[in-house]
């Protein structure tokens, strides 16, 4: 037993150093790893500021992720996604925030439809847009800037009013606009 014990203590009189080192090395760089790894998940919304997509507008039908809506042109219920907004004294459009216009489409449930891809993972898109758009694919657009006027394109969920349907995601999942816009009031 005495030959095993003294095996050990010259072991770690040799590289007892080099094991604690080993040690504290490995400490260190996890600790680091996972204080850049955890400020890299940490995303503010504070420097960003929306600007609503219509002024002088009104709520007509709110996002509502927990309890479907009946649509009478689609005959069914479903959630409601987004925010419909309406104004008897504006129809402009205007984008909530700087960004790339990534895409312009029509089609017959939507409308005309331009989706502008923001900062911070934020993806904002305009349906039920008037024929004329004012944007193309791959213009950059400022905060305020008009895209377009809401009409009754929108065969999903506008007879003949007009209105926006304005949607918002954040990394690719749909989240509430009255999260990011002051729509408390509308």
């Amino acid at each position: 037993m005495e030959l095993k014990s003294n095996k050990f203590k010259n072991f770690f009189k040799r590289y007892g150093a080099l094991a604690l080192a080993g040690v504290f090395t490995v400490a260190i760089a996890l600790t680091v790893a996972l204080t850049v790894t955890n400020r890299d998940l940490e995303v503010s919304t504070t420097d960003l500021a929306f600007q609503l997509p219509m002024n002088n507008a009104e709520v007509i039908r709110d996002y509502d992720e927990n309890y479907p809506q009946y649509y009478d042109i689609l005959n069914k219920w479903q959630i409601h996604l987004g925010v419909d907004l309406t104004s008897n004294t504006d129809t402009s459009v205007m984008s909530v925030l700087d960004g790339t216009v990534t895409d312009v489409y029509s089609n017959n449930l939507e409308g005309n439809v331009v989706e502008i891809t923001h900062a911070n993972g934020f993806v904002s898109t305009y349906s039920s847009l008037a024929d004329g758009v004012l944007v193309s694919e791959g213009d950059e657009v400022t905060k305020g800037q008009k895209i377009g006027e809401a009409s009754n394109t929108a065969g999903k969920e506008f007879d003949d009013e007009i209105a926006l349907h304005f949607m918002l995601f954040k990394d690719g999942v749909e989240v509430d606009p009255n999260d990011y816009l002051d729509l408390g009031l509308k």
